[in-house]
């Protein structure tokens, strides 16, 4: 197989965005805990609000190891990607 395709778009640089999938990670453990913190029969924005603004791991429910979970997503990089996102920047 030649090292060279004649295939343009196989020459071509691709770029990967690191910052995107930390945010996709990010979504899908907050959507894990959301779902965690409904089953638990808490009202998960509050809860969510809660535990951003104090970085009290108590805010979240051990359950589906939610808590464990959340402490893997930086806040900063939470309320940055949530502002870019509300903002559609």
């Amino acid at each position: 197989m030649p090292a060279y395709s004649n295939d343009p778009t196989m020459n071509q640089t691709m770029t990967f965005a690191l910052g995107s999938e930390k945010e996709r990670q990010n979504r899908l453990i907050l959507q894990e805990v959301y779902a965690a913190l409904l089953e638990k029969g808490y009202n998960p924005i509050n809860q969510l609000v809660g535990y951003i603004l104090s970085e009290d791991p108590t805010y979240i429910t051990n359950h589906r190891n939610a808590r464990g979970l959340i402490r893997k997503i930086d806040r900063d990089e939470l309320l940055g990607s949530m502002l870019r996102e509300y903002l559609h920047i």
